[in-house]
Parts: C-alpha cells; structure tokens; sequence
C-alpha cells in the first residue's frame, strides 16, 4: 500500500462510491476492474475524469473506487462526487472553487420518489374505464 492516500466518499441517488486517490500514473480502478471494462458508455468515463480534468490532476493520480448500489448512471455520478471531495484533500486551496463552481462538490438530492397507495407507481395511476 501507498503511504500516501486521500479518501472521499461519493454518493448519487442510491448509489455510495468510497474514492482513494494515490499518487501515480492516472489509472482508474472501479471494483477491482478498469474503468473501460466496468463503464460501457464513453459518456460515463467521461463524467468520472470530469473533476480530474477540471483540476488538471489528470496523470497524478491512481483512483481506487469500491462502489455499490443503484445503475451505472447513478455510480458514475457517486464516482465523480468522492472524487472531488477526495482531491479537496490534496489541496483544498487551490482546488475547492474550480470544482465547487463546476457544482461537483454539491450532492444531487434527487431520490426516487415512493410508490403511493391506490396507484400503479410513484404518479401512475391505473388505467381508466367507463365500465
């Protein structure tokens, strides 16, 4: 192990990503697999380096990711939030308004919202019939 290691906790809808950055040549390990084999869409590899890229710390970091919970779009999303709070652990002077203006260190409320009684889903209300 890296005597070095900055920790950052991630989370999206239902998912929770724990985030290490340690120093060393840009690799990205998600789940014990690289990110081009856990992400399908290059979209969502984007958003993962998006924090990285905005700090221009792409080559000076290996990102150890455990993430758990939810789809791919809502892990990719948990990855980008423990990523940034992780690099305001590096240098949070210098660090802190690009990616707080860039919004990655803001948690996204947005949950799913709960399925009501007498309706199919959370707004989906069953079919009408005359008779």
């Amino acid at each position: 192990m890296a005597a070095i290691q900055y920790y950052g906790t991630g989370r999206r809808k239902s998912s929770v990503a724990r985030v290490r950055l340690i120093p060393g040549k840009g690799n990205i390990t998600i789940n014990d697999r690289t990110i081009d084999d856990y992400f399908g869409l290059e979209t969502l590899k984007v958003i993962v380096r998006q924090p990285l890229v905005a700090t221009g710390t792409e080559g000076k970091f290996d990102v150890v990711v455990k993430v758990h919970g939810g789809g791919f779009t809502g892990q990719a999303g948990a990855i980008r939030h423990g990523v940034s709070r992780a690099l305001l652990n590096v240098d949070e002077e210098s660090y802190r308004t690009v990616l707080k203006k860039a919004g990655y260190l803001t948690r996204d409320p947005r949950m799913k919202e709960r399925k009501k009684y007498g309706l199919k889903a959370a707004r989906r209300a069953p079919q009408f019939s005359k008779r």
